[in-house]
């Protein structure tokens, strides 16, 4: 499972040109699901997501969590993120779990970062437009499969 992380100071989703989600500060998670991904991988992105400190203190400095800061979380499925492009120009993407198990997961993996913290959610499958304000920018990429 991979989660693309980016600081944000706003971001929002719309589906047919209407706002469906939106949050302040936080975090703008994209979320992709990979074929052989499980409910250990969720687990392990979660608790590296909640705490992991890329909000600055008073010091400017990397300190803080977005459970420290009492921020938001926007999860964006995209499974993009399981693009291989080793071979030719088009991208592959049957590393990406089948859509049906995928939003199972999509959906488990949102349940339980809302034990952490509030989580607004774009539509699985939609073509979605993704706003983002970026804050640094500060964008960290999470795979699974390395923590």
């Amino acid at each position: 499972m991979k989660a693309l992380l980016q600081r944000v100071k706003k971001s929002w989703v719309r589906v047919d040109g209407k706002e469906i989600a939106s949050i302040q500060t936080g975090l703008n998670i994209l979320l992709g699901v990979m074929e052989n991904d499980n409910e250990a991988d969720i687990d392990k992105l979660v608790k590296k997501i909640v705490h992991l400190r890329i909000f600055p203190n008073e010091m400017g400095r990397f300190d803080r969590s977005i459970k420290d800061i009492s921020g938001d979380a926007l999860v964006v499925s995209q499974f993009t993120l399981a693009a291989n492009c080793k071979r030719g120009n088009r991208p592959d993407f049957t590393r990406a779990m089948k859509p049906k198990r995928a939003k199972e997961l999509y959906e488990l993996f949102i349940a339980k970062l809302q034990e952490h913290i509030p989580v607004q959610t774009g539509q699985f499958g939609a073509m979605m437009e993704v706003g983002i304000i970026n804050d640094g920018p500060v964008t960290i990429i999470l795979d699974s499969k390395e923590l």
